[in-house]
């Protein structure tokens, strides 16, 4: 006959039983998990106790300054802090292109941009790319040409292609392709995507 006492015994003289010793384990390890990945966990108080910075930016034409924690990413800052959800969190490893924004008029990945390197910076955002209710001419191109499916990745394919025309490389569907090969679509719409960049190329965008 086992002498090992119960989980309800345990519980009665204020020890853990097995159950909760795991499952306490379990929330313990996925934190640090989540803490190693770069990921931001807000109800754990130990989130906001590394260093911290003031970054002072523009985003779509507009002022923010904003305490973040060093280790925040740009995509982070623009989703979580600025309540800029348009870039999207696709792999968080800069493998996508989902997360695309345009900084100083160049392609950044969000996701591998720290925050506190954006002090002084102009961020471009696919919310920032409208005028009004005028859509940008590759926002257009892209309903013209049916360029997209589930439309995760569309956010990031269009900020690519605008920086895409704006730096030229617009010249054949090949030089195209070449220069959106950063930008995954899983829905395997790349054939529409480079005939709305060619669109909105043409028409000067």
């Amino acid at each position: 006959m086992s002498t090992e006492p119960t989980a309800e015994e345990q519980a009665g003289r204020g020890g853990l039983s097995r159950r909760t010793f795991i499952a306490a384990s379990g929330a313990t390890t996925a934190g640090a998990v989540a803490v190693s990945a770069g990921v931001s966990v807000a109800a754990g108080p130990a989130a906001a106790d590394g260093p911290s910075s003031t970054v002072t930016l523009r985003v779509n034409g507009r002022r923010h300054v904003v305490d973040v924690d060093n280790r925040t990413s740009l995509l982070d800052l623009l989703r979580e802090h600025l309540d800029l959800p348009g870039s999207k969190k696709g792999c968080d490893a800069g493998a996508c292109g989902a997360c695309t924004v345009l900084v100083g008029g160049r392609r950044v990945n969000a996701c591998l941009t720290l925050a506190v390197r954006m002090d002084g910076a102009e961020v471009t955002t696919i919310e920032g790319l409208a005028d009004g209710d005028e859509l940008h001419p590759l926002q257009q191109a892209f309903i013209d040409n049916d360029a997209l499916q589930c439309g995760f990745c569309t956010p990031g394919q269009i900020m690519s292609g605008v920086g895409c025309i704006r730096e030229g490389h617009t010249g054949s569907e090949n030089e195209i392709r070449e220069w959106m090969s950063g930008n995954i679509c899983r829905c395997g719409c790349y054939v529409k995507i480079v005939d709305a960049v060619q669109q909105a190329a043409a028409k000067g965008a």
